[in-house]
């Protein structure tokens, strides 16, 4: 169609998003477009999020995401928080339900600003992680990296919170390993099908862990929604911590709850950096004259 659509570009704790209203037409972002705009400057994301309208009932609006590789992806809680935001900005409301790659999703803004998102449930059987061959117990699984007498990493927890994900469990910093060189060998492993998202975690105490992300089909991010709900899952399923625990990422914190009724509710901020025009087929693009 090559007529320009809105877009916001936003943050959720430093994880760069583009948010892309596609209400009203019938097509989508072009992995074309996405690689363009992850290389733009300004526009450079981890994440893009698509809204779409629905023929849903009860669904508000369909978000599509997708990488900055042009791949698209099940998942993104920081990045939803973005779309909540700005809606929330745009039309007074403050619930929303979205349909997503990984199911329907609710979320909601607070009065304090913060937005929480319902992650869903996390699954843990192996063949809806995916893994490539079957595991008994996920919560640790075989798999390692460095030499096999003294590995550097070894033994995560494996999850889905609607995308894979895998979480190394350390004793020291987190920021001492290597995660730029393991992270895209470890994403592409055969024993992740679909790909994966790479942690790496560090309990603090029973409420708190430290977390760093490699994010499938993005690389190293400043904040993972998806990644710091499966490592709060993972922690408590493998009685690390308690089941509400707050995850300090790169950007800052995330508050993580593994309610009763097995949903993942993750709150935390979002923040709008700049509006603008954006060609959804090409990644053509050009800033508002106020942000310009």
């Amino acid at each position: 169609m090559g007529s320009m659509v809105p877009f916001a570009k936003m943050n959720g704790l430093g994880n760069d998003i583009v948010v892309i209203d596609m209400r009203g037409r019938p097509d989508a972002v072009t992995p074309e477009a996405a690689i363009k705009l992850a290389g733009g400057g300004r526009t450079g994301f981890d994440q893009i999020m698509a809204i779409h309208d629905t023929d849903i009932d009860g669904v508000d609006f369909r978000i599509d995401i997708l990488n900055r590789d042009g791949s698209r992806a099940q998942a993104c809680g920081n990045g939803t928080r973005c779309v909540v935001q700005a809606l929330a900005s745009e039309t007074g409301q403050k619930t929303f339900t979205f349909k997503t790659l990984a199911g329907i999703l609710t979320a909601q803004e607070h009065e304090n600003g913060l937005i929480s998102v319902d992650m869903g449930r996390p699954e843990f059987r192996w063949d809806r992680i995916p893994l490539a061959e079957e595991f008994h117990d996920t919560s640790r699984i075989e798999l390692q990296i460095g030499p096999i007498d003294a590995p550097l990493l070894h033994s995560p927890s494996v999850v889905s919170m609607g995308n894979p994900h895998a979480i190394f469990w350390v004793k020291h910093d987190v920021w001492s390993h290597d995660l730029e060189r393991f992270g895209p060998l470890l994403e592409n492993h055969p024993i992740f099908p679909e790909r994966a998202n790479i942690s790496i975690a560090r309990v603090i105490d029973d409420h708190t862990l430290d977390l760093r992300t490699w994010e499938r089909g993005t690389g190293l991010t400043r904040a993972c929604g998806s990644g710091a709900c499966a490592a709060a899952v993972s922690a408590a399923r493998t009685g690390r911590t308690g089941r509400t625990v707050t995850v300090n990422v790169p950007g800052g914190p995330l508050e993580i709850e593994w309610r009763d009724d097995d949903h993942v509710i993750m709150t935390g901020p979002a923040e709008w950096e700049f509006s603008g025009s954006v060609d959804p087929l090409t990644g053509d693009w050009r800033a508002d004259e106020a942000a310009a």
